[in-house]
């Protein structure tokens, strides 16, 4: 029997194969930033989602957040991203056999 928890895991784990799909790339964001207390000192932050290369959507709602509700202002932001999966390497199998 699968808890609660167990399940969520899957139906996010189902949702990312799915966007990954369309096309989506995980993507990692290095963002520098001022701190509000001492503008002269860089903070970093590491970011990391599935987006869509090369617009970056996702990113773009993040950082037009950061901007509006985040005192630390912007200074840089370093963008990876990569395909986790391509259709060379993913393809669907219509039978599965279990040896014991």
């Amino acid at each position: 029997m699968h808890d609660d928890s167990t399940a969520r895991t899957h139906r996010k784990d189902t949702g990312d194969l799915q966007l990954q799909l369309q096309g989506y790339r995980l993507t990692t964001a290095e963002i520098l930033y001022h701190l509000p207390d001492h503008p002269a000192v860089l903070q970093s932050f590491i970011w990391q989602q599935l987006d869509i290369a090369p617009r970056f959507p996702v990113l773009r709602r993040f950082l037009d957040f950061w901007e509006h509700e985040i005192e630390g202002r912007l200074h840089s932001v370093r963008v990876a991203s990569i395909g986790i999966i391509s259709a060379a390497e993913w393809r669907r199998i219509a039978h599965q056999t279990h040896l014991h």
